[in-house]
């Protein structure tokens, strides 16, 4: 209606201009009402068409009338389309923040496995650029044969396993998904530390077996020769019970560090702290070393740290005990075997120095591994079970504390746990 009234009203006037004067005043009025009109419409399209070059709300221009209301509209237009555009944008910046938080890497491929996005565990999993490989074919930028293959073959229903080709200390599950038209989604979680846990397990159930065989093969030996001859002397007789009762002593002695260390490993038994009187303990783990070795080699105690600790008494029992048993096991008859409670940097220790065999560097980073003997027939012979560094390394992390071993070949070893200041009564 408002665009029309402009025009009738015209229409009106010359009307009467016609009716005053003549037809051709009637008609020159009419066209420069319209084209004083078709100029305002001009240059009104013209304002709307530069605005719309980069529309926005604060340059957006003032018009009367109809125009008036066509960009009052378009405000109300640009206004919420900027409101969704911010709301699109905020759920997009979730989106992407809820996908870098995810434990697995994501990679978006279409129908001919091109990549059209990724997040950044994915590409710390393949060695590729979300920004730079957009729409690169995943197959030229991780090139390991298992996994073109495993693309290849169509068969998703397994897990494929592989080593990272930029991460050669990284195992990846890979998994594909389909979804939506033909596109594929690409999962990749790290299982390095299943993997590795596994092995482990692997090589503890082996190390058990054969630590378990070789008594067992012993006195299933002996309990066929004394049945083969029953005629063997009393003193024969004595001689193979007493092998067979040591060989017994040895899978009891295995049974019962193993029961420790499970209950060692066990996350869900709290640790049960007490001020313990420390100088009372380390009387008494100084002679048990004193008996392991009677007069075989020279032992010595000094202290001069706190008098008290916070811990679990016979947790630290067992640690010292088997620190010090070791040091007796490996040092020569005649040697040296010092135990000391002093306080360093602040922090309380206790180290058990020996005179012995000592250790080469290599050695040292996988003595606490379960099992692990730098010489297997020598800790054999000296009734180790090759789990006290083990157990150990677990009665430390218990108790927040460290355990530092220092060593040279031939001229014997310290090993010391560092406990932390805050554990002194």
């Amino acid at each position: 209606m408002r665009v029309t009234m402009p025009v009738i009203f015209g229409a009106l006037v010359a009307i009467l201009l016609w009716g005053m004067f003549s037809a051709v005043a009637a008609l020159l009025f009419v066209l420069l009402v319209l084209l004083l009109l078709m100029g305002l419409h001009a240059w009104q399209l013209y304002r709307m068409g530069e605005w719309l070059k980069e529309p926005r709300i604060e340059t957006i221009p003032e018009a009367e009338g109809v125009w008036g209301e066509i960009f009052s509209r378009l405000f109300r237009m640009v206004k919420r389309h900027k409101l969704t555009k911010k709301k699109l944008a905020a759920e997009l910046v979730n989106i992407e923040q809820a996908t870098a938080a995810l434990p697995e890497g994501v990679t978006s491929l279409n129908e001919v496995n091109r990549i059209e996005w990724c997040n950044p565990l994915a590409e710390f999993h393949f060695g590729i650029n979300a920004n730079r490989d957009i729409l690169q074919d995943i197959t030229y930028l991780v090139r390991q044969p298992e996994f073109i293959d495993y693309l290849q073959a169509g068969n998703f229903s397994m897990a494929l396993v592989m080593k990272s080709a930029r991460h050669q200390d990284l195992v990846l599950s890979i998994n594909l998904i389909f979804y939506a038209d033909n596109k594929r989604l690409l999962i990749s979680r790290d299982i390095t530390q299943l993997e590795r846990m596994e092995t482990m397990r692997r090589d503890f159930v082996a190390n058990v077996s054969h630590e378990l065989r070789t008594p067992l093969t012993v006195i299933s030996g002996f309990v066929e020769n004394l049945q083969d001859m029953p005629d063997l002397s009393r003193d024969n007789i004595q001689r193979v019970l007493m092998l067979m009762a040591e060989q017994n002593r040895r899978m009891d002695s295995l049974v019962s560090d193993l029961l420790t260390l499970s209950s060692l490993e066990n996350e869900q038994r709290p640790l049960r702290a007490e001020m313990i009187n420390i100088k009372a303990l380390l009387e008494d783990i100084y002679q048990d070393g004193q008996m392991l070795s009677p007069g075989r080699h020279q032992h010595s105690l000094e202290m001069t740290g706190p008098a008290y600790l916070q811990g679990n008494r016979d947790e630290l029992h067992s640690a010292f005990s088997n620190l010090v048993s070791n040091a007796v096991r490996y040092t020569p008859e005649g040697g040296a075997i010092k135990l000391r409670w002093f306080v360093r940097a602040g922090q309380p220790v206790f180290s058990v120095q020996d005179s012995g065999i000592g250790i080469e560097a290599h050695h040292i980073p996988r003595l606490t591994e379960r099992f692990y003997r730098v010489d297997l027939g020598r800790s054999r012979e000296t009734g180790g079970t090759g789990l006290g560094l083990a157990i150990v390394k677990h009665i430390a992390l218990r108790h927040h504390a460290h355990l530092e071993i220092s060593s040279q070949t031939g001229h014997g070893s310290t090993f010391s746990l560092l406990f932390s200041e805050a554990k002194i009564g």
